[in-house]
């Protein structure tokens, strides 16, 4: 026989060698020192913050766990690999599968320890790394404590699915992978060493190596049998049925499918075991495949015969214990439970009656009273615009609701913070020291009283450089917030930073990390490859100190990785300062029956998908928790975290293991409490829950019948519609005005009104309160989109908006509020004009549109607006199409008489009377307004935005006092 030639060797000089190893060494190095830069600048930015236990507890959780099962990893591979070698036979038969193996048997036997350590080194390294990204899952099932809570089917407390359940899957997956490799990597030991003999003559497998593989198949087969009994609990998260949870099948077909495959796998392993002394090999191999085949008919097959033929034919019927399981844990997950059952929501039948009278729309009304006319999702360019004050700042795209208290008179506010803009700055402010050394930080703190039209007065109530306004505001910087650049280098001494209007202060705050040491400096060097950090004078002065991860959900998110937190942080004044309220939850996917829904799905809406607030992650839960409530100043950047559900046994488990870090409710100050406020994300996913599991019955909610669903946002280009914040009389009507945060929801299929949901937002005994006003299924009513379409068709209306959107403008409809009164909802939009070209242009409120029952409003003002639903036009009827009061006196319908000439200049060029003459007029002064918007000048932007209203006045004065002609009769 020929033989083969020899496996060509590759030889390396010396020198080569020790190029190589230089090499490898300087890449491991400087992957090794890029990791630890990373650790250490998040020691230096915990002890800033004052929570370094935290993350000492979160690094050394994650050690350990690289540790325990690093190492049992290496040792399970390695051992068995060794075990594989020792029981390797002395004397092997000569065959040619033998002869071609025992060249990689040389090759092995002369590196067997380099070998060893490389595989055993790799697979602990591989199963430590994974096991760090479940730290929060072994935190949990160490200090994680009783729900009080026992599931319907195994009558165990909550807590086990929570903790343990998830902690014992883990367990598992690292059992079967080790033993699956284990097996691998030990029978291609037999197998290189002649244990194993394929091709030759004889014996198969010697004794030895059978009864090691024997053993580890052994193993496979009672983690097989664990894995089964652990499966009988994963059917409370089953997906079989229509809700999450154990269905008919899971329980009658799968779960008994499941006890009997772990009784079959502890009799096949003991077989198995047995077979150890037997002559015989087949038998573990028989044993794996009978099991297998047990799984397939028995945990397979038979339950998808009993679906198929038992349930579906009755699926109501059968589903509904089952369903009645899953909606009670889901209310329960989400925080949803009926106020009958001892919960917070609470359903009242509203009647809706689509003719109400117009007595109830008083201006002393809680209601009429706080109905705001200023969009915070449209009016930030105006902020910008006529707040702005200097070039590098800037507001955010989204502003803020909260409420304030002036002159003993508590209204809702729309706010912002005039907040450093780094996008804003322009030519040599860009450069490197003016950007992170002297434009360092925003200035101030913005209101506007949300039932007061700003976009055209400018008439802010708290603004301007310095500060001005009833609000107290002793320390306006911001150097922490939702805009602003990446890092900045702040309180050197001698170095001068801007500061509001023309002057510059120096950061005398404690937050930042100080830059006195050269190592500090190195590291953030590297971190930002920014060689200015071991160059620049204002880094090297004393006293500097750099302020990094600025945003307040990151802080927050940094300081508690294990909760979720809200998409819109606000600011608020307390105690003179500006800090940000960021909500806070903690989730979980483990709540038995409860649905599971995606956390991002249930929260997008129009702002969302817009960017004006953040996203959720998309992950899937079927349990929340407005457990937390944090702070964020704005100038020195400190977070307190308080728990606001103390009850909470998920936050219960997270202060076990990190004491100290959230702080007692106790602790709260009153001044923050009094802006708390419901969170918007918590709200919308408990909309979405509440759209099937408002209804009782199990084959109604089998059946989807009665379910509710979000609008459309009307102007949110088909996204779900955000709720809202109105400070409005409470839905079941009390006379005090109350902060809320509300949604109306339609008729699945339809756009038609099917409820309202409203929750107390004002701190106090019933914050929190939910009530759901449940329309007569019979009624029609109607939605937000079917009002949306009523304001586009209505002529007048219509006819105006064409008007006002053309010249070089555009029309922007602002949120479309829904309130309930007087057994009705008013609905109320703002209607604003923007500039379509010049950076300087921004909205102005132009019109209010109203409808209330059957009757539309609109004019210039709300009061006028409301005014028209009684006297007309265009008080349109919805019921019939019709025109009320079609010749109204300009009082009637909201719009002014033509200014006198006290006030503005009669136009030049055309008879009062003359139509078409101001229109002329009023093109040339949208000209004028695009000129005025490009020129930056606020004054003259004022005074021709002033000459376009009172033209535009002028010219539907005209048309509503033109003759309508008749048209000609035919026969």
């Amino acid at each position: 026989m020929a033989m083969r030639p020899p496996l060509p060797s590759l030889t390396l000089s010396r020198r080569v060698k020790i190029s190589l190893g230089v090499v490898g060494t300087i890449i491991v190095l400087l992957i090794i020192a890029a990791s630890l830069v990373g650790v250490y600048i998040n020691w230096l930015w915990f002890g800033e913050v004052g929570f370094r236990g935290v993350y000492r507890g979160i690094i050394t959780t994650k050690l350990i766990l690289f540790v325990i099962f690093g190492v049992l990893m290496a040792a399970i591979l390695g051992g068995n690999i060794v075990i594989a070698y020792m029981l390797r036979p002395p004397f092997r038969p000569l065959s040619a599968e033998q002869q071609n193996l025992e060249r990689y048997r040389v090759i092995l036997e002369q590196r067997k320890r380099l070998i060893l350590a490389g595989i055993a080194g790799l697979a602990g390294l591989s199963a430590g790394l994974a096991s760090m990204d479940d730290w929060r899952t072994w935190m949990m099932w160490r200090y994680g404590g009783s729900f009080g809570i026992k599931d319907p089917q195994f009558h165990r407390d909550v807590s086990f699915f929570a903790w343990d359940y998830p902690a014992y899957r883990l367990m598992l997956g690292f059992g079967f992978t080790a033993i699956i490799f284990s097996i691998l990597l030990s029978a291609a030991v037999h197998y290189l060493f002649g244990a194993i003999r394929v091709q030759t003559p004889g014996p198969k497998i010697t004794m030895s190596a059978r009864r090691h593989l024997t053993i580890l198949v052994f193993i496979f087969i009672v983690l097989k049998a664990l894995a089964y009994w652990l499966d009988r609990y994963g059917v409370v998260f089953s997906n079989r049925g229509k809700v999450t949870g154990a269905s008919y099948t899971d329980v009658n077909a799968s779960l008994p499918a499941k006890t009997i495959l772990f009784w079959m796998a502890i009799l096949i392993a003991v077989a198995v075991l047995a077979s150890m002394w037997l002559k015989s090999a087949q038998l573990p191999a028989i044993g794996f495949g009978v099991l297998l085949v047990l799984s397939i008919l028995i945990n397979g097959i038979y339950p998808a015969i009993v679906q198929q033929f038992s349930v579906k034919p009755n699926a109501s019927d059968k589903e509904a214990p089952y369903i009645k399981r899953n909606i009670t844990a889901t209310r329960e997950g989400y925080d949803v439970v009926s106020s009958t059952d001892g919960g917070l929501v609470d359903y009242q039948d509203y009647p809706a009656v689509n003719s109400p009278s117009t007595a109830a729309l008083t201006p002393t009304s809680a209601t009429i009273s706080n109905i705001r006319i200023l969009d915070p999702n449209v009016v930030s360019p105006a902020f910008l615009q006529q707040q702005k004050i200097r070039q590098q700042y800037g507001f955010v795209p989204k502003l803020d609701m909260d409420r304030y208290t002036v002159d003993g008179v508590t209204h809702d506010y729309v706010v912002g913070v005039r907040e450093l803009n780094s996008s804003a700055l322009a030519g040599s402010q860009t450069n490197w020291i003016n950007k992170h050394t002297v434009y360092t930080h925003g200035y101030g703190f913005v209101a506007a009283q949300a039932g007061e039209d700003v976009t055209t007065t400018g008439a802010y109530t708290e603004g301007d450089i310095p500060p001005s306004g009833p609000i107290p505001l002793t320390t306006p910087q911001v150097y922490y917030g939702e805009l602003g650049v990446d890092y900045s280098i702040v309180g050197a001494k001698g170095k001068r930073e801007y500061d509001g209007a023309d002057q510059t202060t120096s950061y005398t705050g404690k937050g930042g990390v100080s830059l006195g040491g050269f190592f500090t400096k190195l590291a953030f060097a590297v971190k930002y490859k920014q060689t200015n950090f071991l160059l620049n004078d204002a880094v090297s002065t004393k006293g500097a100190k750099i302020i990094y991860v600025r945003d307040p959900r990151d802080r927050v998110l940094k300081v508690a990785p294990f909760l979720k937190v809200d998409g819109d942080p606000y600011p608020a004044v307390v105690g003179g300062r500006i800090v940000w309220i960021v909500d806070a939850y903690t989730t979980m996917s483990n709540f038995p029956y409860s649905e599971q829904r995606s956390l991002s799905d249930l929260t997008q809406d129009t702002l969302s998908r817009q960017n004006k607030t953040a996203s959720q992650p998309n992950d899937k839960v079927n349990y929340i928790r407005n457990s937390v409530k944090a702070t964020v100043d704005a100038y020195d950047g400190t977070i307190h975290l308080y728990a606001w559900d103390e009850q909470d046994p998920v936050l219960k488990a997270w202060r076990k293991a990190f004491p100290g870090l959230v702080q007692p409710k106790s602790d709260m100050p009153a001044d923050v409490q009094q802006h708390v406020r419901y969170p918007q994300d918590l709200f919308e996913v408990q909309r979405g829950i509440l759209e099937q599991y408002h209804v009782d019955d199990p084959v109604q909610f089998y059946n989807v019948r009665d379910k509710w669903t979000v609008p459309l946002d009307p102007a949110g280009g088909g996204a779900n519609q955000p709720p809202y914040y109105v400070l409005a009389d409470p839905p079941t009507g009390s006379g005090k005005a109350q902060f809320q945060l509300t949604s109306p929801m339609k008729v699945n299929n339809s756009q038609n009104l099917a409820s309202y949901i409203s929750v107390d937002s004002d701190p106090g005994p019933t914050y929190g309160k939910m009530t759901v006003l449940k329309l007569p299924t019979k009624s029609v009513i109607q939605g937000p989109e079917q009002i949306s379409n009523i304001f586009n068709t209505t002529a007048v209306i219509s006819k105006d908006i064409t008007q006002l959107s053309g010249a070089g403008s555009a029309v922007i409809h602002g949120n479309l509020l829904t309130v309930p009164i007087a057994d009705s909802f008013l609905y109320v939009e703002p209607l604003y004009v923007q500039g379509t070209s010049g950076s300087g242009s921004y909205p102005t409120l132009q019109r209010v549109l109203v409808v209330y029952g059957d009757k539309v409003g609109y004019a210039t003002n709300l009061a006028d607006a409301l005014d028209n639903l009684s006297h007309g036009p265009p008080g349109v009827s919805i019921s019939t199409g019709q025109t009320v009061n079609p010749t109204p006196t300009p009082s009637q319908s909201g719009t002014s008489p033509p200014p006198t000439s006290s006030t503005a200049k009669p136009p030049s060029n055309a008879p009062p009377n003359n139509a078409q003459a101001v229109l002329t007029q009023l093109n040339a002064a949208f000209n004028t307004l695009q000129n005025a918007y490009k020129s930056g000048d606020f004054k003259a932007i004022g005074d021709a935005q002033a000459e376009v209203q009172r033209l535009t006045q002028q010219y539907l004065t005209l048309l509503s006092s033109s003759p309508t002609p008749k048209p000609s009769s035919t026969r």
